[in-house]
């Protein structure tokens, strides 16, 4: 069973805005000329990489909830201009909704484990729950609705 990472997506403020962020990047890296793929760079290096590889996903955590996976193609550690040891978690740029799970804050990135992944939604599903605004989606989960 593949693991997986999760991290929390600062400054975002929903799954749409982080699917906007992705699309722009990648749109940037197409009038570059560089491959389609989304990467997140970070300080650590996970040492799991074989369990990850095998089909492990990077969960964002928005706004104190678990809100979307991306799929891990890669990790790549490298050196920054400093000599700093940095890696770039490598994704495929297609963010995907889960069912909603709150999670506390944290820094940096976690193992998560497969069992406690949160499932993805199906797309009717996503739709409206991506649909709704925010506050009422957020009240809809405090109630256990969603």
């Amino acid at each position: 069973m593949p693991l997986h990472l999760i991290k929390l997506a600062v400054g975002c403020e929903s799954v749409r805005e982080l699917k906007q962020w992705v699309a722009e990047r990648m749109a940037a890296a197409k009038k570059k000329g560089l491959p389609q793929r989304h990467v997140h760079i970070t300080r650590m290096t996970p040492k799991r990489d074989g369990e990850i590889l095998a089909g492990g996903s990077l969960y964002w955590v928005i706004r104190g909830e678990v809100a979307a996976r991306e799929k891990i193609i890669a990790i790549e550690p490298f050196r920054d201009k400093d000599g700093i040891g940095r890696c770039r978690i490598v994704m495929l740029p297609k963010v995907v909704a889960v069912s909603p799970r709150p999670m506390r804050p944290f820094q940096g990135w976690r193992y998560l484990k497969p069992d406690a992944a949160p499932p993805d939604l199906d797309k009717s599903a996503a739709r409206g729950v991506a649909s709704m605004p925010e506050p009422m989606r957020r009240e809809l989960r405090d109630l256990g609705l969603l």
